[in-house]
């Protein structure tokens, strides 16, 4: 029985179960996706903005990492969601291992396109005279962004993690 003053449980996560339907968007650490898809995407119209001339070789090749892995967690997250809002999971601990697996995986791809994305702004940063400088802010926005969606995958997958530890 509940004490008077006592939090639900399903705000803080003290239940193991993945939620459906709509508590998907009320319950931590599955509210996150939102963050994670609204920072996600950012990134992606960010970088997918910014134009890449032949003056600096590599630089395409680290911004194709970080389309990347905008395009897969913003598409894998959109997934997730829509999977978690229809109960397609039935309550099977096995979901909860493949979610923590994904969030996991998740920030150290952001991790990773993050800190590629800081090196090539810094590249391009070093020559600025010779490219525009709205594509030198893009850039910068991107990199902030990234980070932020590094940040919010980080929290989601301890969330996630703590949940499996709760699990049966």
């Amino acid at each position: 029985m509940a004490t008077t003053g006592s939090t639900p449980d399903h705000v803080y996560g003290n239940t193991a179960t993945l939620p459906s339907g709509l508590s998907v968007f009320t319950s931590f650490p599955d509210v996150l996706m939102i963050i994670d898809f609204i920072f996600g995407g950012l990134v992606w119209i960010l970088v997918a903005s910014t134009r890449m001339d032949a003056v600096y070789p590599g630089i395409s090749d680290t911004q194709g990492w970080v389309m990347f892995v905008s395009i897969f967690c913003f598409v894998a997250t959109t997934a997730f969601m829509v999977l978690y809002i229809m109960g397609i999971h039935g309550g099977k601990s096995s979901w909860i291992i493949l979610d923590v697996s994904y969030h996991c995986i998740a920030a150290l791809f952001y991790l990773s396109a993050a800190v590629l994305q800081a090196v090539a702004t810094r590249i391009i940063a070093k020559s600025i005279s010779k490219i525009d400088y709205k594509v030198y802010q893009e850039d910068v926005a991107a990199v902030v962004f990234a980070f932020l969606a590094t940040l919010s995958y980080v929290v989601h997958a301890l969330g996630c993690l703590m949940r499996w530890k709760k699990s049966p």
